[in-house]
């Protein structure tokens, strides 16, 4: 009698079957494949070649000079770029940790968020001040040193505006969709990833957009950098162009211009475009819009199989990621950083925290005390006036301004495919390169400085707003809106009864990190320098800019910490009840 043979199960292809599927799978290829397996090629070879320059050896009186040969130009927007995305990079793994310790525990929130109301209103320089110092003694004799100071400074323009937002949308997440992760029982790396991170996607495109253009806006300031009378510079636009206003040369100050608006237009079709144009995927609604947005390169992609055999070769890889997140326990609790009943574990945690801060406080005004006295407070509080009405000034008025005009842009794909690049452009432009015509006007007609501050001000600040718009007003369900058309609700009821409740919530993150945008911003703004001819503003900025530049500790401590204490008691006194309110009444 025969003896039955096994049957090898379906699932399991011999060896010469699974190289017969794969070779199958490759001979499917295209010529687009082709095309997005070159420019990958590129891409890598480019940041390859480019990436040698961080690591030659550092000499300053070497790299104190800056080459402003406009051939020089294509390389030095290489090692800007590479500068930004590195920035990106780290403020995206920033943003995922920070924001989301602060909606998950509540009594972290109570300290995380006060402290990112610090970080932010932090000048860029007083970061570089330390960060130069830290970097070159961790690499000495390498230009690597100075790169990362670089990025680290470009981080912490990006940085706090995403921390922001994605907190936002953590903790106004739909009410369904946490249920719905609870219900399953999702661990709580799969409901990160599943539920939390595409609810939030639309907002974190956006204003991960903002921040690019924020890092773009203090790029001369992280790329030629003076500090404790000493000055560096590294290879890039930025470094560029601050050589060319020191010389007031206006032809190679226009070629600097033209390199920057070349490389945002670029970035936003071969990046931004495509990742706002994927996040409509995101939108929570229950009818599929009549018109949604389009990349090219987006479509590219979606024709090539590279994203499907990348995503075969990643899934084991995936599948022991979320193997391991189980470890992080399950999702049974509704996310939520409201406070509840005060326990003792709340007391003790208040206390040590309070202690800690109590003791920098005290350790802060001892030091001052000992350098120049307590005394040396009075001038930067003062100083600090009239920055605080001129931040105001500029938050009404682009409330006034951006508000309608990014609920236009978010509400019309179409709209969006033009404004997009025009708004990019705009928002990172830094406002150095406009010192040149900003002196000539100031010269011309007479007018102060102290007034012209806020526009230069504006420039770094008010698209806050209109992106954080632009993107609530995306978020907005089209079946809400397509209920209002059927109902014929028009008007200010329109406007009463959708769109600002839709809007409101990223309004107010818009406005707090415009707020301290504008903060940081009138360092660069308040003190106006073209060829021979300086201008200086009455405010806090030309009071930091000026310590930072001589090297005095005391008055730059000084001028920090008041500027940090304008920016949280203005957060706690007013964002901050605004953003109550969106959780509470204006989330979905």
């Amino acid at each position: 009698m025969s003896s039955l043979k096994p049957t090898p199960p379906a699932s399991r292809a011999s060896l010469p079957a699974r190289v017969g599927d794969r070779l199958s799978r490759l001979s499917r290829l295209t010529w687009v494949d082709a095309v997005v397996a070159a420019a990958v090629l590129v891409l890598f070879y480019l940041a390859l070649r480019v990436g040698q320059g961080t690591t030659v050896r550092f000499s300053t009186g070497q790299h104190a000079d800056v080459d402003t040969d406009p051939l020089r130009l294509p390389y030095d927007a290489a090692r800007s770029l590479l500068r930004m995305f590195a920035a990106l990079g780290l403020s995206v793994v920033f943003t995922f940790g920070y924001a989301y310790a602060a909606a998950r525990s509540r009594r972290l929130e109570r300290v995380l968020i006060p402290a990112l109301d610090i970080l932010q209103s932090v000048p860029v320089l007083a970061f570089l001040t330390v960060a130069v110092t830290g970097f070159l003694a961790l690499f000495p004799g390498s230009v690597f040193g100075l790169e990362c100071a670089a990025v680290f400074a470009i981080f912490t323009s990006q940085a706090w505006n995403m921390t922001f937002g994605f907190h936002q949308s953590l903790t106004s997440l739909p009410r369904e969709l946490d249920e719905l992760s609870r219900s399953f029982r999702f661990t709580r790396w799969m409901r990160f990833w599943k539920v939390e991170v595409p609810a939030g996607m639309i907002g974190l495109v956006w204003n991960g957009m903002m921040s690019f253009g924020g890092g773009w806006f203090f790029l001369v300031a992280s790329e030629a950098i003076s500090v404790n009378n000493e000055k560096y510079a590294l290879p890039g636009v930025g470094s560029y162009a601050g050589a060319a206003i020191a010389d007031g040369d206006l032809g190679r100050v226009g070629w600097a211009i033209v390199a920057m608006a070349v490389m945002v237009i670029a970035v936003n079709f071969l990046f931004w475009r495509p990742l706002t144009a994927w996040a409509e995927r995101f939108k929570n609604e229950q009818s599929e819009a009549t018109e949604i947005q389009r990349s090219v390169v987006l479509d590219l992609l979606r024709r090539s199989h590279w994203p499907e055999l990348l995503g075969r070769l990643l899934r084991p890889a995936g599948r022991a990621l979320s193997r391991a997140g189980r470890l992080l326990g399950t999702d049974d609790r509704p996310l939520t950083a409201h406070p509840g009943r005060r326990r003792a574990g709340d007391l003790a945690f208040g206390l040590v925290a309070g202690g800690l801060i109590l003791w920098g406080v005290v350790d802060l005004g001892r030091y001052l005390d000992d350098e120049t006295g307590l005394g040396v407070l009075g001038e930067p509080l003062l100083l600090g006036l009239a920055t605080l009405a001129r931040v105001v000034v500029l938050v009404a008025v682009a409330t006034l301004v951006w508000v309608p005009i990014g609920v236009k842009i978010g509400f019309s794909p179409g709209l969006t495919r033009v404004a997009q690049p025009v708004v990019q452009v705009l928002a990172s432009f830094p406002a150095n390169f406009l010192f040149p015509l900003v002196v000539w006007l100031l010269l011309r007609t007479g007018l102060s400085i102290d007034v012209g501050g806020i526009v230069l001000m504006a420039l770094g600040a008010q698209w806050y707003i209109l992106f954080n718009t632009i993107a609530g007003a995306m978020a907005i369900p089209t079946d809400l809106r397509e209920a209002m058309d059927d109902l014929g609700v028009r008007g200010w009821q329109r406007w009463r009864r959708l769109i600002i409740p839709g809007i409101f919530p990223a309004y107010v993150t818009g406005g707090i990190t415009a707020s301290g945008g504008a903060w940081n911003a009138s360092i660069v703004s308040e003190v106006v320098t073209f060829g021979g001819t300086t201008l200086t503003a009455t405010g806090l900025g030309a009071y930091i800019a000026g310590a930072t530049e001589r090297g005095d500790h005391p008055h730059l401590l000084a001028g920090v910490a008041v500027m940090s204490l304008y920016v949280v008691v203005l957060n706690r006194l007013f964002w901050r009840r605004l953003q109550r309110l969106a959780e509470r009444r204006y989330s979905l």
